[in-house]
């Protein structure tokens, strides 16, 4: 089983228009990085991972060892492998989507089944509570003075 982590779209709590990101690795991040990266529309990440990625093999060649140089790439390419979903999550959030929720499911076509028939149960049950904020006027005034001891209260005889 996966885990899909559902995005809202900042104008509602339409579930046709939720995003589906499947937290797991990617292949096709790892095996191809800027382009999977410019795919997802995660453009300032595709840019610098092609730059990091250039320069470590531009420097492994210059100094003569294309292996590191390869091997550093490599890194970089099993980096966005294993991050690449939680950069695209990252990156709805910067443009005001918000986690709806968590589902697990064999695949997506479950996982949008199980979100929707969650999403009507919610809909159907009781409506929310309203948020309950506490009356400062009940608060104890603040104590001053000196305060020794275990058992002494300021403010108190």
């Amino acid at each position: 089983m996966a885990i899909y982590v559902v995005m809202a779209p900042p104008a509602g709590n339409n579930a046709e228009d939720a995003s589906f990101v499947r937290d797991s690795f990617t292949w096709l991040g790892f095996l191809v990085a800027p382009l999977w990266l410019a795919w997802h529309r995660l453009w300032v990440e595709a840019a610098l991972t092609f730059a990091v990625m250039a320069i470590l093999s531009v420097a492994g060649e210059r100094l003569g060892l294309e292996g590191a140089g390869s091997l550093l790439s490599l890194l970089v390419s099993l980096y966005i492998g294993f991050e690449g979903q939680n950069l695209r999550i990252t990156s709805l959030r910067r443009h005001g989507w918000r986690e709806w929720s968590v589902v697990e499911a064999g695949n997506l076509v479950d996982a949008e089944t199980r979100h929707a028939l969650e999403a009507g149960e919610e809909s159907e049950a009781q409506p929310a509570l309203p948020r309950i904020v506490p009356d400062a006027s009940h608060a104890r005034p603040p104590q001053t003075g000196m305060a020794l001891g275990l058992t002494h209260t300021p403010g108190r005889p």
